[in-house]
């Protein structure tokens, strides 16, 4: 990262800061989460609302991971419908985290509030008016972002719990920071910097899972469905499942693959899930940039990172699936 960027980024928090006081001071603000309920975006909602006593971190959805976590710590979170919230009548702004569109968020924003974005992903669709405000940086999870606005403006927000919290959504988000970047093990560094944090007990925690025998039936049905294929200068493996699918398309990965993509169709509502290897991300794929060119092909919503990313919609499975191995097709290998 060189000293514009820094710079650029130093500015960038300090107008949040300067956004989050005036308004914090004037009513209640809801820090609403993505509606997947991944780690990174429950972690940001939670730590950052930690720092301000009128903000409280809410959302439709906790994940799998996010919930155990929550649960461990006794983090706060509040559940929200999608339709008819009830928002508080004293609000006066609202903080969306780890979100590239309102499709995302899932839940109706109240009209004529204003609102700060924060997020890491490389494009978005927010449309943004005189009072709201976009904080976006090239990293690797929104996690960091708030990692560094709490060193730099709130440090004594940084209990061990939020640090915690923190450091989950960091170790999710980069794929036990296969995705990582430098700045991403500058932050951890620092939020490590706490006697009371054992890394390698936090991440044995993150990564167990347990899993019904349900569960495990349908990953190995999805296991045995599996089909590799070679798609332009790139090797697919893909298969559907009935659950778990980002869990079986980080197995996959695993097995060699450099791209992973599962499938499910549930209510007329499908859903692909995929996942590249770092030497995939390296020579030129950028899954969440190919699940957007699916949505403009097919409809439906999609996006994410360099190397995990989804969509969902109400297209055929087959013909999802068939979109995502076409674009796939039209990518060039890096030298």
């Amino acid at each position: 990262m060189n000293s514009e960027t820094k710079s650029s980024e130093s500015s960038l928090l300090g107008e949040l800061d300067v956004w989050l006081k005036k308004f914090s001071s004037n009513g209640a603000i809801p820090v609403i989460t993505g509606m997947n309920g991944d780690m990174d975006t429950v972690g940001s909602a939670i730590a950052l609302a930690s720092s301000h006593g009128n903000m409280m971190a809410c959302g439709l959805h906790l994940g799998r991971v996010a919930k155990k976590v929550c649960e461990e710590l006794s983090a706060p979170f509040r559940k929200i419908g999608s339709n008819h919230t009830k928002w508080p009548q004293s609000i006066s702004a609202i903080v969306i985290v780890d979100s590239a569109s309102l499709s995302q968020v899932g839940v109706e924003l109240p009209e004529g509030v204003p609102k700060c974005i924060i997020d890491h992903h490389d494009t978005d669709d927010w449309e943004l008016s005189e009072d709201d405000l976009m904080i976006k940086m090239d990293v690797s999870a929104t996690t960091e972002i708030i990692a560094d606005y709490l060193l730099r403006y709130s440090p004594e927000t940084l209990t061990t719990p939020v640090r915690k919290l923190l450091l989950a959504g960091l170790i999710t988000d980069t794929g036990r920071y296969r995705h990582a970047n430098k700045s991403s093990f500058s932050k951890t560094s620092k939020l490590l910097e706490d006697q009371d944090i054992d890394y390698a007990s936090l991440v044995e925690f993150i990564e167990t899972e347990e899993t019904s025998p349900s569960e495990r039936g349908s990953l190995l049905r999805g296991l045995s469905r599996c089909k590799s294929i070679e798609s332009g200068m790139w090797n697919i493996v893909h298969t559907n499942s009935g659950t778990l699918e980002g869990r079986l398309a980080t197995l996959l990965i695993g097995t060699g693959a450099e791209i992973s993509l599962v499938s499910r169709n549930r209510n007329g509502e499908t859903r692909m899930t995929a996942r590249a290897s770092r030497r995939a991300t390296v020579s030129g794929i950028h899954l969440g940039l190919i699940m957007e060119e699916v949505s403009k092909q097919i409809g439906g919503d999609g996006g994410g990172h360099d190397g995990a990313a989804g969509w969902s919609g109400k297209a055929d499975r087959i013909a999802a699936e068939s979109a995502f191995i076409a674009h796939v097709a039209t990518i060039k290998r890096k030298e």
